[in-house]
C-alpha cells in the first residue's frame, strides 16, 4: 500500500536486505530526496538512512501501536544521509526470466551470486551481457556504470551443454510410464510390489501404503525417497525415482500416545502425552485414522468393512482394499497378494523365462462362510504357509461375497480356464468357501492343478501345495530344457547368420576392389591409347612436314647422317647441308623418338646435339658431310 510493490519476491528480497525492518525497507524504495517516514512507535521519528544493516535499530527496540501504520511527515532541518538507489534488473537465460533488485552500491558479482541460486548455474560459468557501457567484471560497482532504474541483461553459458530439446517430451513420457515400487514394511519385514503411473503423487503412494500396512500417513517413517522428493503433491515422474523399479522402506513413527495399561500405571492421561492438540483428533479421519485406532483400539473391532468394493472398475484398486482389510482383520503376517488384474498375474507367473516361472494361487474369499475366519487366521496366515507361498507362488485374491463380484470372477474364470472350471466354482456352496485354486501355466492353456476347500488343516494344505509344486517342478524342468535347447539353436543360428553376413561383406568388399582395379586399369589403358594416338598423330604430321630427301647425285651439298637407336637399330637419311638442325630433330621424332624424351649424341667430339641451336644449319653445327649419331633416352 505504501510503495506500490506487488511482486512478492521483490518485497521479500527488500525485507531480507533490511533484516526484516519494515520501516527501513519502505524508506529504501519510496522516491524522496530528504523524505522521512515516521512510525507511531511512541512518537519516535525514524530519520534516514533507512536502508542498510544499521537502519532498523530504533524500530526494533520499539513496541508498535495497534492503531498506527505509516505516514509522511514534513522534512526537518536535520541532515539526512542519501538514500541508496535501487536498481531493477530483468535477466534472461534461455527460456527463463529472473528479476533482481539491488542497490547501486552492489557489484556485478552480487548479481551473479543471486542468479547462481536462482538458475543453479555456477557464477564462474556465467557471462553477464547487455551492459550499455564497456566491459565490466565481477568487482565493478553498479553505481560507477550510471545505470537507469530498469535494466535488461542476459546470461550466456558457453561452457555448459545446451538443454535437451526433448525435455517436455521426455517428461510426458515419464508421466505415462509405470513405476514399480518395492516397499518394505520394516516392522514385519515384508515386501509389497506396487505399480503406479508416473502421474501418481507421493501422497497417493502413502495412502495406498496405509491400506496395506495400517500405518496412518502422518505416522509413516520413510527411507529411500530421493532428495528431490520434498513435496507429497509431487508426481512420481518428477520426483527422481529410479525407473522402472525403486526400493523404499516404511515403518511406524514412535507414537507419543501410551497404551491404556501404561496410562493407568503412570496415572497419565492420554491427552497429556500426545503431541497433537484437539484439532489433530478432529482431523484424524482425514489421515485414515479413526478414534478407535487413536486410543489403541483396533478399527476392526469397531467396524467390519467389506473385503472388496462392489462393482469395482479397477481390479488393482479392489485388490489394494482387499489387502488392507485382510491385514486389519487377520494381522500383517499373510500372503503377499498380487496387486493388479488377473491377466497381469498370469503374465507375472507364466510368461517369463522358464527358470523364473511360478505357480499361480488364487484365493477366493467369502465373508458369509463359517470356515473363513478359521482358514484365514490359522492356515492362510501361518508362517510356514506364508513363506512357502511367497517363495513358489504368485498369490492373487478375490472376494466372492457380493453377487456382482462373484459374477465378474466367473466371467474371468470362463475366459481363462474354460466353462468346466467356472461351473465347478459356481456349484460350490457358501460353507465350502474359502477356496484355494492352484493354477499351472502350459504352452497352450492354463491348467487348474487343485481346488482346495476351506475345511482343511495346515498340514493338509501344505501337503497339497507341495504336491502341486512337484508337478510344476517336473514341468518346469522340461520347459527349462526346451528353452535351453531353443536358445542354443538360436545362438547357433545367430552365429551362422553372423558368419554368413561377414562372408557376404568380405565377398562384396573383394568384388568392389576388383571392380575398382579393373576400372583403374581400363582408365590407364584409355590414357595410354590416347597418348599413343596423339604421338602417332604428331609423328605422321612431322613425317609429312619433312622436306624430300635429296638424291645422291644432287648438285647441292648433301650431309649423310647415320643414327643408332637405343635398341641397336640404324636408320640413315640424306639432308641438304643448308637444312636446319630442327629438320633432323623432326626426322628423328617421326621415327618415334621425340627430342623431348631422347638425346641425340655425337661421337667425335662427344656432344649433345639436342643442346645446339635448332635454327643453325647442318654445315654450321659440323654435321657435314656425314656423321654417326646415337639416340639415348633422357633421365
Amino acid at each position: 500500500a505504501c510503495t506500490g510493490i506487488e511482486n512478492i519476491d521483490e518485497a521479500i528480497t527488500l525485507l531480507e536486505q533490511n533484516n526484516w525492518d519494515l520501516v527501513a525497507a519502505i524508506n529504501g524504495v519510496i522516491p524522496q530526496e530528504n523524505g522521512i517516514l515516521q512510525s507511531e512507535y511512541g512518537g519516535e521519528t525514524l530519520h534516514g538512512p533507512a536502508y542498510g544493516p544499521t537502519s532498523h535499530s530504533t524500530a526494533a527496540s520499539s513496541t508498535p501501536s495497534s492503531s498506527s501504520a505509516f505516514r509522511h511527515v514534513v522534512p526537518s532541518r536535520q541532515i539526512v544521509e542519501r538514500q541508496p538507489r535501487m536498481l531493477d534488473f530483468r535477466v534472461e537465460y534461455r527460456d527463463r526470466n529472473v528479476d533482481v533488485v539491488l542497490e547501486d552500491s552492489s557489484t556485478v558479482g552480487d548479481i551473479k551470486h543471486i542468479l547462481e541460486n536462482e538458475l543453479q548455474i555456477p557464477a564462474s560459468k556465467m557471462l553477464l551481457k547487455g551492459w550499455k557501457t564497456g566491459d565490466v567484471d565481477d568487482s565493478t560497482v553498479l553505481k560507477s556504470l550510471h545505470l537507469p532504474k530498469n535494466n535488461s541483461l542476459y546470461v550466456l553459458t558457453p561452457d555448459l551443454p545446451p538443454p535437451s530439446s526433448s525435455h517436455s517430451g521426455a517428461l510426458q513420457e515419464s508421466l505415462n510410464q509405470n513405476f514399480m515400487l518395492i516397499v518394505t514394511h520394516r516392522e514385519v519385514q515384508r515386501e509389497y510390489n506396487l505399480n503406479f503411473s508416473g502421474s501418481s503423487t507421493i501422497q497417493e503412494v502413502k495412502r495406498n501404503v496405509y491400506d496395506l500396512t495400517s500405518i496412518p500417513v502422518r505416522h509413516q517413517l520413510w527411507e529411500g525417497w530421493p532428495p528431490s522428493a520434498t513435496d507429497d503433491s509431487m508426481t512420481l515422474a518428477v520426483s527422481g525415482l529410479s525407473f522402472p523399479c525403486h526400493r523404499l522402506t516404511v515403518g511406524r513413527r514412535s507414537s507419543p500416545v501410551q497404551t491404556r495399561e501404561q496410562s493407568e500405571e503412570q496415572c497419565t492421561d492420554v491427552h497429556m502425552v500426545s503431541d497433537s492438540d484437539g484439532d489433530d483428533f478432529e482431523d484424524a479421519t482425514e489421515f485414515g485414522v479413526d478414534d478407535g485406532e487413536m486410543f489403541g483400539v483396533a478399527s476392526s473391532a469397531l467396524r467390519k468393512s467389506p473385503m472388496m468394493p462392489e462393482n469395482a472398475e479397477n481390479e488393482g484398486d479392489a485388490l489394494l482394499q482387499f489387502t488392507a482389510e485382510f491385514s486389519s482383520r487377520y494381522g500383517d503376517c499373510h500372503p503377499v497378494y498380487f496387486i493388479g488384474s488377473l491377466e497381469a498375474a498370469f503374465q507375472e507367473a507364466f510368461y517369463g523365462k522358464a527358470r523364473d516361472r511360478k505357480l499361480l494361487a488364487i484365493y477366493l474369499h467369502h465373508d458369509e462362510s463359517v470356515l473363513t475366519n478359521v482358514f484365514c487366521s490359522q492356515m492362510l496366515c501361518a508362517e510356514s504357509i506364508v513363506s512357502y507361498l511367497s517363495q513358489n507362488f504368485i498369490t492373487w485374491a478375490w472376494d466372492m461375497t457380493k453377487e456382482a463380484n462373484r459374477a465378474r470372477f466367473l466371467t474371468m474364470c470362463t475366459r481363462h480356464f474354460g466353462s468346466v472350471v467356472a461351473q465347478t466354482i459356481r456349484t460350490q456352496k457358501t460353507d465350502q468357501f474359502p477356496l484355494f485354486l492352484i493354477i499351472m501355466g502350459k504352452r497352450s492353456s492354463n491348467e487348474v492343478l487343485n481346488v482346495i476347500q476351506g475345511n482343511t488343516t495346515v498340514d493338509e494344505l501344505m501337503m497339497r501345495l507341495m504336491a502341486a509344486m512337484e508337478i510344476f517342478s517336473a514341468q518346469q524342468q522340461e520347459d527349462i530344457k526346451d528353452e535351453d535347447e531353443r536358445e542354443a539353436r538360436e545362438n547357433v543360428k545367430r552365429e551362422q547368420d553372423e558368419a554368413y553376413r561377414i562372408s557376404l561383406e568380405a565377398d562384396r568388399a573383394k568384388r568392389e576392389a576388383q571392380e575398382r582395379e579393373m576400372a583403374e586399369q581400363f582408365r590407364l589403358e584409355q590414357i595410354r591409347k590416347e597418348q599413343e594416338e596423339e604421338r602417332e598423330a604428331i609423328r605422321l604430321s612431322l613425317e609429312q612436314s619433312l622436306p624430300p630427301e635429296p638424291k645422291e647425285e644432287s648438285t647441292e651439298s648433301v650431309s649423310k647422317l647415320r643414327i643408332r637407336t637405343p635398341s641397336g637399330e640404324f636408320f640413315e637419311r640424306r639432308f641438304l647441308a643448308s637444312s636446319k638442325l630442327q629438320v633432323v630433330f623432326d626426322f628423328v621424332a617421326s621415327k618415334g623418338y621425340p627430342w623431348e624424351e631422347y638425346k641425340l649424341l655425337g661421337t667425335f667430339p662427344k656432344r649433345d646435339v639436342t643442346q645446339l641451336d635448332p635454327n643453325k644449319s647442318l654445315l654450321e653445327v659440323k654435321l657435314y658431310p656425314q656423321e654417326t649419331l646415337f639416340l639415348e633416352a633422357k633421365e
